[in-house]
């Protein structure tokens, strides 16, 4: 049972108890929060069998409805903005299912409560993070690379459906579009100069930000499309006993790029992805979409720089504003990622905006 201090005791215990099958009575451990308003617990049953509970309370601001215009979602807070679930189990759910029905393992959802916020999902078990195996020397970087590599080329093969429903409930898989990018991408420009002890970008230098950035998103807006997981890295990625690759944290899927994927997986903020490693996902997955190395190279780089100039910005944010200094261990990774994407040719006036008001991204300074 729950600690009677639990304020979310009473419905988890409703929600056990509903599911039957004896989880009701199971033994409950504490697995802590991740890194937005979820928290997880893994029950065993008297059997032996386990199971992982979801305990996501629908404390964050909304999620974007599908007709929402750039002024609602601004009204709505930062999850409409950005087209995040919001910690929804639904959303967790349906697209669960959804990746399951294209024979990629996800976790299978056994029962789940939109309104009390709770999920009842296959364990996959401890310690089995493409993370943590690499680091412990239990796996070779470059083979979980490529089988990562193979799962997204699977996905991006697959139609995007427009939503998927399951019971009545229905969860719209939105666009990622201008609005999105453009929010993410200003973290940039609001955070990163706190590096260097300055505020926000302002003035001519903020107006020139947006030209900039509203031409790298135009860009990316002329890709083609794909289903995208939108946070495909070492650490949502677990390699099973059965050789297939675990999916976690995929409940943020949104119409985007097979290149951000790519992009979050072999240019991950927070491990050195070998040349090696990411060049082999990278091939592989070109060899089985058949797609050519030059334009996918250009994909790659443009939206590369979007998603590193965002998460250069929240590491920047995390240490300056909530005082979070172990993100500056993460950041001179990133800025050099950043660098990275930017010397491509097709990102010319980024470039030369970046080398101008935050130089430091290039010298490796920070």
């Amino acid at each position: 049972m729950s600690s009677l201090s639990d304020p979310r005791t009473e419905v988890i215990d409703a929600f056990l108890a509903s599911a039957g099958d004896g989880w009701g009575q199971a033994r409950r451990q504490p697995l802590g929060q991740d890194a937005s308003t979820r928290r997880y617990i893994r029950l065993f049953r008297a059997d032996g069998q386990t199971a992982l509970l979801m305990d996501a309370p629908r404390v964050e601001s909304d999620p974007c409805p599908p007709d929402a215009n750039a002024a609602t979602r601004l009204k709505m807070g930062w999850n409409a903005m950005t087209r995040l679930a919001a910690s929804r189990v639904e959303a967790f759910a349906l697209i669960s299912d959804h990746l399951r029905s294209l024979g990629l393992k996800a976790p299978n959802v056994l029962r789940f409560d939109p309104v009390a916020g709770l999920a009842l999902i296959e364990d996959f078990g401890d310690s089995r993070e493409f993370a943590r195996l690499i680091e412990r020397g239990e796996a070779q970087e470059t083979p979980l690379y490529i089988a990562a590599a193979e799962r997204l080329a699977k996905l991006h093969a697959a139609p995007v459906p427009k939503s998927l429903s399951k019971d009545g409930i229905v969860w719209p898989i939105l666009e990622f579009d201008n609005v999105a990018l453009a929010a993410n991408a200003d973290l940039y420009a609001d955070w990163l100069p706190a590096e260097i002890g300055q505020g926000p970008l302002d003035g001519a230098a903020r107006a020139r930000w947006e030209a900039e950035r509203d031409g790298l998103i135009a860009q990316a807006m002329a890709f083609p499309r794909a289903f995208t997981l939108r946070d495909y890295h070492a650490e949502n990625l677990l390699w099973l006993p059965d050789g297939e690759v675990g999916l976690l944290d995929f409940q943020d899927a949104v119409l985007g790029w097979d290149a951000w994927d790519l992009a979050m997986l072999t240019q991950d903020a927070r491990r050195n992805v070998s040349n090696e490693a990411a060049e082999a996902a990278i091939g592989r997955f070109l060899d089985l979409t058949g797609q050519g190395r030059t334009e996918f190279d250009e994909r790659l780089a443009v939206i590369g720089a979007l998603n590193a100039l965002r998460i250069a910005g929240v590491f920047s944010r995390l240490q300056h504003r909530d005082g979070k200094r172990r993100y500056a261990d993460f950041q001179p990774r990133q800025l050099q990622l950043l660098a990275r994407n930017l010397s491509h040719p097709a990102l010319g006036g980024m470039a030369a905006f970046v080398r101008e008001t935050t130089p430091f991204v290039f010298e490796g300074k920070v």
